[in-house]
């Protein structure tokens, strides 16, 4: 019996030895992954911080485009900064206003005003639009 518990313990030749390259792949990507969620999570506060300022940037920027220079939207998307492609803009023609999103994070909206040119929109203007 000592003869036949050696013999399970011996690998068959060509048999895999320890675990496949493919699993140390699957570890390596879970890592990875892991480690960029963590760097989102840890930057978060300051990512949110960008998108406030690039939104308002750009809905200000487009909203005098567009109704101060008299240019189509798609015109005054060009004006914006290298890589500001992130940055989403819808136009309100009958209110002159221009609003800017950034991936679920942010949004900004800019309204032309006579006499003013294009100003933002503060919250407490933006809910009273939404109402």
């Amino acid at each position: 019996m000592a003869s036949t518990s050696a013999q399970k313990n011996i690998a068959e030749p060509g048999a895999p030895k320890g675990p496949s390259r493919l699993r140390y792949a699957a570890y390596g990507l879970i890592a990875i992954l892991a480690l960029i969620v963590l760097v989102i999570i840890w930057n978060f506060n300051a990512i949110k911080s960008y998108s406030e300022v690039g939104t308002g940037y750009a809905a200000r920027v487009v909203c005098s485009c567009r109704y101060v220079g008299g240019r189509s939207l798609g015109d005054c998307e060009k004006d914006l900064e290298p890589g500001m492609e992130i940055v989403g803009l819808s136009d309100d023609p009958n209110a002159k206003r221009v609003t800017a999103t950034a991936l679920l994070l942010a949004e900004n909206q800019a309204e032309f005003r006579e006499g003013f040119g294009c100003v933002l929109l503060s919250e407490a203007e933006r809910k009273a639009l939404e109402e």
